[in-house]
């Protein structure tokens, strides 16, 4: 007996369809739909996605993996009949089959099939198999040795190998053709996908189950983070709910380092910026309210008594006049220190420091016969603004001279303070006047403050109080300081003193980097 036509290869496993992705979602621009559901929604959905994707991949490698299985034990049991008949002897009696029907009478009788397996010969029309060998528990009612439409096309077909649809599901078969002299028989081995299918299905739904439940784990779980994750936001929104037009002190607390953080910082920031500005208007307004209602008060006041002769009116105009001039200088002056806190007050630039304060004292020969001897004089470059500063020190010496005994002297100084980093460029003026009380002094550059000599002496101008509150104004935008010595009765020395750290090579770069920070700081307000 031989064996010709060798199957090459088991039945080829069929290829599951691929499901194509819908699309995931929409962008929506003005949703209503709060941000917590959003973000949940999105996890939600990302996760069943993910989920899908891993049921429909397990899926399918299950389902291969049952093929395969069913193909080797299908490969198992040829390989069997192979060495069955290439040995060829009938057990029973010891002696060479007679015939191919009497070879595969002996090798079915000896087989008991597989799980969902069916293993039948074939010679002729005549259909060999056994009870067990056949089929041992038929699937969905079809039996294969009953199905001769079937049988006929397996047997008469050039293929090997195949997959056939019944009732039973798919039935993955192999011909085995076996010759001896001028007879030909078969034997068709063949297992039903079906019970194996059924398997699969069942591991698929248990994973979805479990996946299901998951999913509401997940859907709680993402509910929560987002509501963690937007607390923050929601803080930011209570915050600015609370902002009131007289009231920006509110702030978002800032936990972590993260970038909700970051936007709690420049909320905050944001407030900061808005409060100052807030601040400074409403001082501008409030002193410009304040100081301004005597003068109109006073205008008024002489108008509505302003009697109808030329003597009368030119006497009430020439007070007018000079009402007028003050309220343009406290005007000028608000308006000055309502600048100091924006970005731009200041251009710093590399002075020579005996240089501006001879121009200085220059400018302050006008102002008096005060002699305005220099009693000491810094020498070295200095990153500064020197009109700010100029405009600082003439303020300094506008007061020596109203506030001095006339013919008395005024003099000048400048030096430098420290070492490294901490060093300080000081511009001083001193007088020989009354001097200022320790309780005067630490109120004195206030704003509309006016100390006892302005209402002590005939010589002093009225003023509005302004002119020290800017010259600390200036020395502050320089970061600095205006400071005050003074003993009662023996004169007092006004002077500021602004940082000029020693070591740092005042260079052009400096100068350059700091005006680029100022111009992005305007830019930013």
């Amino acid at each position: 007996m031989t064996i010709v036509g060798e199957p090459t290869q088991a039945p080829a496993p069929a290829q599951p369809s691929r499901k194509p992705r819908g699309s995931a979602g929409r962008d929506r621009q003005g949703s209503s739909i709060p941000a917590r559901w959003r973000i949940a929604a999105w996890i939600l959905l990302t996760t069943a996605l993910t989920l899908l994707a891993v049921l429909l991949t397990i899926r399918s490698l299950l389902l291969n993996g049952a093929q395969a299985q069913a193909h080797q034990e299908i490969s198992q049991e040829l390989q069997e009949f192979r060495a069955f008949a290439k040995e060829g002897v009938d057990p029973t009696t010891a002696k060479p089959f007679s015939s191919i029907e009497k070879m595969l009478e002996t090798y079915l009788s000896r087989q008991a099939a597989g799980r969902n397996e069916v293993i039948l010969g074939s010679v002729g029309q005549r259909i060999l198999y056994t009870p067990t060998g056949a089929l041992a528990s038929p699937p969905g009612g079809h039996r294969l040795p009953q199905d001769q439409t079937m049988l006929d096309r397996i047997r008469s077909g050039t293929a090997a190998s195949g997959i056939e649809q019944t009732a039973g599901g798919e039935l993955h078969w192999a011909r085995l053709p076996v010759t001896s002299g001028a007879d030909t028989g078969y034997l068709i081995v063949g297992d039903y996908m079906a019970p194996r299918q059924a398997e699969v299905s069942g591991t698929i739904f248990t994973i979805f189950f479990v996946s299901l439940g998951g999913l509401l784990v997940t859907a709680g779980s993402a509910w929560l983070v987002a509501g963690q994750i937007l607390s923050p936001v929601r803080e930011v929104r209570r915050v600015a709910d609370d902002i009131s037009e007289t009231d920006l002190t509110a702030r978002v607390p800032v936990h972590g380092k993260d970038d909700i953080a970051a936007l709690a910082v420049t909320f905050n920031t944001m407030l900061d910026r808005l409060e100052t500005a807030y601040r400074t208007q409403r001082a501008f307004v409030d002193d410009a309210s304040h100081e301004l209602r005597t003068p109109i008060t006073v205008i008024r006041g002489h108008l509505e008594l302003m009697e109808d002769n030329a003597v009368d009116r030119q006497r009430t105009l020439a007070l007018v006049d000079d009402e007028l001039a003050r309220m343009g200088r406290i005007v000028s002056d608000l308006l000055l220190l309502a600048k100091v806190d924006r970005p731009g007050f200041i251009q710093l630039r590399r002075r020579e420091t005996a240089t501006l304060l001879l121009d200085i004292e220059a400018k302050a020969q006008v102002l008096g016969d005060r002699g305005w001897p220099i009693l000491e004089i810094a020498e070295g470059p200095v990153l500064l603004d020197a009109q700010r500063i100029t405009q600082a020190v003439l303020q300094l010496a506008t007061n020596a001279c109203q506030y001095s005994p006339s013919g008395s002297v005024v003099s000048l100084g400048s030096r430098f303070e420290g070492e490294g980093s901490g060093r300080l460029f000081t511009v001083w003026v001193a007088d020989q006047g009354k001097g200022v009380d320790a309780e005067e002094a630490a109120r004195i550059f206030g704003r509309f403050h006016r100390g006892h000599a302005a209402h002590q002496t005939d010589r002093a101008r009225p003023g509005a109080g302004l002119g020290l509150a800017i010259v600390r104004s200036i020395a502050e935008a320089h970061h600095g300081t205006a400071w005050l010595r003074s003993t009662q009765g023996e004169g007092a020395t006004f002077g500021i003193s602004i940082p000029a750290p020693d070591g740092t090579g005042v260079t052009e770069d400096q100068e350059t980097r700091h005006n680029n920070e100022e111009q992005a700081a305007c830019a930013r307000s």
